[in-house]
């Protein structure tokens, strides 16, 4: 399970040097392949590609039967790219996703649970953490916690 924050930097050639704590799970999952994509282009999400073909799994099935499915897998494909972790642990980042991301330089990696997401360090701090878990998000948090407290 990832978790927490890292910051990191992307270097000239695009390429995201793996947080230490994010590389040793990694490594213990014995992963080496990856799918980097983004579901807005305002991230990337790292994938180890086990995670991502199990996330396609649960899709296929409803790939041409609904809109909202369809759409994800055309701007996850648009984003995407399956990469090769190097001997440095570092990932190449998309281009594509490099330049609508504006990852560049500084950036933090998040843990979110079976995958990474990397943001603009600056663009991020910016945004006010503080402010983004807001009152209707909480409710919505608890009635989750809720249900899985009650399964």
């Amino acid at each position: 399970m990832f978790r927490g924050n890292h910051p990191a930097k992307v270097d000239e050639k695009g390429r995201l040097k793996l947080p230490a704590a994010f590389k040793q799970l990694i490594d213990a999952g014995n992963v080496t392949q990856f799918y980097i994509t983004s579901m807005d282009g305002e991230c990337a999400e790292i994938w180890p590609l086990p995670a991502w073909e199990k996330r396609e799994k649960s899709l296929v099935a409803f790939s041409t039967l609904d809109e909202a499915v369809d759409t994800y897998l055309n701007v996850t494909s648009y984003y995407g790219q399956q990469i090769e972790i190097d001997n440095q642990a570092r990932l190449l980042l998309p281009q594509i996703l490099r330049g609508s991301a504006k990852l560049d330089s500084e950036v933090t990696v998040f843990g979110k649970l079976d995958h990474l997401e990397v943001r603009n360090r600056e663009n991020f701090e910016r945004s006010d953490p503080g402010k983004l878990m807001t009152l209707e998000k909480k409710q919505a948090l608890a009635g989750v916690l809720k249900q899985q407290s009650e399964s």
